[in-house]
């Protein structure tokens, strides 16, 4: 299962990097900007992850929040972004729920491993529907955040 743009985004409650529920609900009124990616610490998200830190500035200027997704637990998020000093939330989906409602699940990972986030970029609108989705199979590459800002300034 995809989603598709025009669609209403699933809500979600998940548990964040500060052991709080967040869901996507609480958002409502705000542009969002919703992050999957594979695993804490690895290179690609670290990557990601910073870039969207030291960039957080225009996010705030499109009105829009970050919430990054992984299945990693909530202990292991709150040292990924301690140790990063990422400026927004990390949330939990240890149980795979959301990354399954959002299409964004590998089967197979690498090494074996099995159900992990794929790298993946939503951006739902204030009314809560998708107006940006892209899912990506290869977990060497990175979300089109270009593309992303572009949505959010045609929301605003």
């Amino acid at each position: 299962m995809s989603l598709d743009t025009g669609n209403k985004a699933p809500n979600f409650t998940l548990t964040s990097d500060e052991k709080k529920s967040v869901s996507l609900s609480d958002y409502q009124g705000k542009n969002v900007v919703i992050l999957f990616f594979p695993l804490a610490f690895t290179g690609v998200c670290t990557t990601e992850l910073c870039n969207t830190r030291d960039d957080i500035a225009s996010y705030q200027g499109l009105n829009a929040e970050i919430l990054a997704i992984s299945v990693d637990s909530p202990f292991v998020l709150e040292k990924f972004k301690e140790e990063q000093k990422l400026n927004f939330s990390l949330l939990s989906d240890f149980n795979r729920q959301t990354s399954k409602e959002y299409g964004a699940l590998y089967e197979d990972f690498v090494l074996g491993m099995k159900g992990v986030s794929k790298r993946s970029a939503f951006v739902v609108d204030k009314e809560g529907i998708i107006r940006y989705a892209e899912v990506l199979e290869n977990a060497g590459e990175l979300p089109n955040f270009k593309a992303i800002k572009e949505t959010l300034s045609q929301l605003n």
